[in-house]
């Protein structure tokens, strides 16, 4: 993410709560990062888990100064709906 993006805190969060469109959440660690806010551990595990692939489109939205709610869109267009799974529980953030 562009560091811009930082102008939306006072202080960029350690952690983020990702929360997907069927309202599963995962807690992913923030690092700044060559004038980046990256999403560091948890990360890869969400990718894995819901499959994104090269060519989705990845968007975010800011409901809480610590939670993101993320959309996933397909190659075309097509907004992507997973939901959770026992698979996934192990790496899930609890509310």
């Amino acid at each position: 993410m562009p560091l811009d993006f930082t102008k939306h805190f006072v202080t960029v969060p350690t952690e983020f709560k990702l929360r997907n469109n069927t309202g599963c959440s995962w807690r992913v660690t923030v690092k700044l990062m060559n004038g980046r806010v990256t999403l560091d551990q948890g990360w890869s595990t969400y990718d894995v888990v819901h499959e994104i692939k090269i060519g989705y489109m990845v968007t975010f939205k800011l409901l809480t100064p610590d939670t993101l709610k993320v959309i996933l869109f397909d190659n075309d267009g097509i907004e992507v709906v997973n939901k959770c799974g026992k698979h996934d529980e192990a790496f899930a953030a609890k509310d």
